[in-house]
């Protein structure tokens, strides 16, 4: 307990200070007070001659006054103890209540520092888990995959030597295969297949014999050009496995020798010049392997002049697909141009259409003029104008005559007002004559008809005139 307050007092130095200043102050009042009473026994000593007599009252004072110091020095003593016992305990408290406010902030601040590091070692915690799952799953599907790239490995290399030994030994299999590269060709060409070429069709030659090119690519203008695949690979084969000098020369020989046979062959055919067929003055020979292509005019330089003499250019894939992408510009243009064309005819026939349209909205323009002017003028010696057809209409209703319907009010209103109806109107019928019953209104005198040559007019601004 000592040292606890020990701490406390080190821990609230203020507080101990201030403690420390009220007991000063009490010792102050009681050195004060005894002060006084040393005071009061100079007095008495000095006074000893005149207050003898009250010598015993004063030391009974004193005797009082000792005690009662004695009292206050007991109750200042106990109120010390007291005091330093409530303080214990406050301190005590105060101690307690920092020590458990202490621990509450030193909890809450933990749980603020350590809260992040416990969420991320969650989170962690989860995608470690995540990619676990996620390795675990893929390695398993890259395992089922390697397997069947094993498969597809195997029946690739099946199928390989399936179609090695089957291409050396078999020449329509090899005819076929050379198509398909063919084929492959043109649609990575661009050209549409029926329309810019067409495959295996049938001609006939001026011996009437049918003929069956393999590639006949249209051009512009209806013209032609020939494609035919020739494949040599069985001397090419033996020539690339071939280790000794003397078999690969000997095998090197046979594939050129092939791909004169080759040339020699579809120049024999002519297709150029097939009935119906107009064609360049040359073919062009496909070899779909290029590696043979090249081995078999790289040794033999007089392959390419027997071949431009005999009207035969040799391609190959990469030679072929940039000779058809030409071509498939050309048409590119072609359609252009076609399009063009016929942009241009049906602008004009647009134009005409749109001339034919504008004469006949300026004949109906000037119909309408016609008729708005007809309208015009009806309107006029219907509504305007002394003795108009609505004026005088409406004076016989005014003057009685019972009609089943009125007017529209929209053609009254336009009606200007006769000054003689009105007059009339005004006037009534007692100032005016008696008619016999062999008299008209125009028996009476001041009555003039109308000139038959009278009629009423309208000019062009809408004016009146008589």
């Amino acid at each position: 307990m000592l040292e606890t307050f020990s701490q406390w007092v080190a821990d609230q130095p203020v507080l101990v200070l201030s403690l420390m200043a009220a007991i000063s102050i009490l010792v102050l009042i009681l050195a004060g007070l005894l002060l006084r009473a040393g005071q009061n026994n100079r007095h008495l000593l000095a006074d000893y001659n005149d207050l003898k007599l009250a010598l015993r009252e004063q030391q009974i004072m004193l005797a009082h006054e000792r005690q009662s110091a004695a009292e206050k020095l007991a109750l200042l003593e106990h109120n010390r103890d007291a005091l330093k016992q409530e303080f214990e305990n406050l301190a005590n408290r105060i101690f307690d209540q920092k020590s458990e406010r202490f621990s509450q902030q030193n909890q809450s601040s933990m749980d603020t520092l350590l809260k992040p590091f416990r969420d991320q070692l969650s989170d962690f915690r989860q995608r470690v888990e995540t990619v676990h799952t996620t390795e675990t799953r893929d390695r398993q599907a890259l395992r089922s995959e390697i397997k069947s790239l094993q498969e597809l490995n195997r029946q690739i290399t099946e199928e390989a030597s399936n179609l090695t030994r089957a291409l050396k030994g078999d020449k329509k299999i090899q005819g076929n295969w050379g198509e398909l590269i063919l084929e492959r060709v043109l649609e990575r060409s661009g050209l549409r297949k029926g329309i810019e070429y067409e495959t295996q069709g049938s001609y006939r030659d001026s011996d009437n014999q049918l003929l069956r090119p393999d590639v006949v690519v249209h051009l512009p203008d209806s013209r032609n050009l020939v494609v035919d695949s020739k494949v040599s690979l069985v001397a090419y084969q033996q020539w690339v496995i071939s280790d000794e000098g003397s078999a690969r020369d000997a095998a090197l020989k046979q594939h050129m020798d092939a791909v004169r046979n080759h040339i020699c062959s579809l120049s024999d055919k002519d297709y150029s010049q097939l009935n119906g067929l107009r064609s360049p003055d040359f073919v062009l020979l496909f070899m779909p392997i290029e590696p043979a292509f090249v081995a078999a005019f790289q040794h033999d330089d007089s392959l390419f002049s027997e071949a431009f003499e005999r009207k035969i250019i040799v391609v190959t894939p990469t030679t072929l697909l940039a000779t058809l992408r030409t071509i498939e510009n050309i048409w590119r243009y072609e359609r252009q141009s076609q399009n063009a064309r016929l942009i241009a005819e049906r602008a004009s026939a647009v134009y005409d259409k749109l001339r034919v349209f504008v004469e006949a909205m300026e004949r109906l323009g000037g119909q309408l003029h016609t008729a708005q002017g007809s309208y015009d003028s009806a309107m006029n010696t219907l509504t305007r104008g002394r003795g108009n057809l609505i004026s005088q209409a409406n004076r016989f209703v005014e003057l009685g005559v019972r009609v089943k319907k009125e007017l529209p009010k929209a053609v009254t209103e336009q009606a200007e007002v006769d000054p003689e109806t009105d007059s009339d109107l005004d006037s009534g019928f007692d100032s005016e004559p008696a008619l016999g019953p062999n008299k008209s209104v125009s028996d009476t005198p001041g009555h003039t008809e109308p000139d038959a040559g009278e009629s009423i007019k309208e000019n062009s601004y809408g004016s009146n005139t008589v």
